[in-house]
């Protein structure tokens, strides 16, 4: 796991007692905790219990943390092992089988963690696009996707001024500090390969 320079800034804000670094953290890792809850079919107010615990957990901790840009593997450990503090209590066993929970692949926890920092990410880099590259990023990713005369209409845009659009919108996106924060190879500046 790298050193997320993101993490160690709210990881050292937090442990100074900065409330707005505490709100980004969970802001942040919510969605983490909530999956790996599902993952373990947890659901409602199990799902709350565990990520309650969590939260608890880390505000009891946060001090010792002696790596802060450990916290997201923290974090998921520390789900995991309360998912299964429940399980293990209410004496219910995890189905393994169950298509409905998909596939929890040993030594998963982490890609799974790198997806769910992939996609805060680029929501935090769409959110700061200009609305209307998020308007025409956003229509052309739909599924369905709609035809680029709807996407003219809906926009008020020449069909033939989509694509460049497209281009810059994807442009100002890959160079968003949240995305290159979490892949440096597409940084521009670092003369790395762009996706």
């Amino acid at each position: 796991m790298r050193d997320d320079p993101m993490v160690i800034d709210l990881v050292t804000r937090a442990q100074a007692g900065d409330a707005n670094a505490w709100d980004a953290i969970v802001d942040r890792y919510a969605a983490l905790v909530w999956s790996l809850c599902r993952r373990y079919g947890l659901h409602g107010t199990d799902a709350d219990d565990v990520a309650g615990t969590v939260w608890l957990r880390l505000v009891e901790r946060l001090d010792t943390l002696r790596k802060p840009a450990a916290l997201p593997g923290w974090l998921a450990r520390t789900t995991v092992n309360e998912c299964l503090n429940l399980l293990r209590t209410r004496r219910r066993q995890i189905p393994v089988d169950d298509p409905d929970l998909g596939d929890v692949p040993v030594g998963g926890m982490e890609e799974g963690l790198l997806v769910e920092e992939r996609h805060h990410a680029l929501r935090l880099a769409l959110a700061e696009l200009p609305e209307r590259c998020r308007r025409l990023l956003t229509l052309l990713f739909a599924d369905p996707a709609p035809s680029y005369e709807e996407i003219g209409a809906r926009l008020d845009l020449p069909v033939g001024a989509i694509g460049p659009n497209r281009g810059r919108c994807l442009e100002r996106l890959r160079r968003n500090r949240a995305l290159v924060a979490l892949k440096p190879d597409l940084d521009p500046a670092s003369g790395g390969a762009s996706a």
